[in-house]
């Protein structure tokens, strides 16, 4: 009994850690501005600026690349953020310890770094 005790007491601990990690990285906003870098399916190069703004929950994006502008919208759980803007495949972001946002879209071919 008491080996089965000691385990419940461990999970419970372990899983109290990780829902009170998830809403510690939840509270970091991502909103601002940030500059933007990233790489195209082709491998080519791009650069712009990226405003995140945060609407009762939902993240609204605005891309500027170049004279080209995107927008789209997403969610976020811990420190992964899912975008959608209009392509078959979303930008799926991951929250750094710097703050910058590592991403990647075009089902992983396109990669994009967000720097606040």
């Amino acid at each position: 009994m008491k080996n089965f005790l000691s385990r419940r007491v461990l999970i419970c601990t372990v899983l109290a850690s990780l829902l009170w990690s998830a809403g510690g990285a939840a509270a970091q906003s991502v909103g601002g501005v940030y500059r933007a870098e990233g790489r195209n399916p082709d491998g080519s190069s791009y650069s712009g600026t990226v405003q995140i703004r945060d609407s009762k929950g939902v993240l609204l994006f605005n891309w500027q690349v170049g004279s080209q502008s995107y927008s789209g919208s997403g969610t976020r759980n811990g420190d992964v953020i899912w975008v959608h803007w209009g392509d078959q495949y979303p930008v799926v972001y991951v929250r750094m310890p710097s703050g910058e946002l590592h991403g990647t879209w075009a089902n992983g071919r396109g990669l994009e770094r967000l720097i606040p």
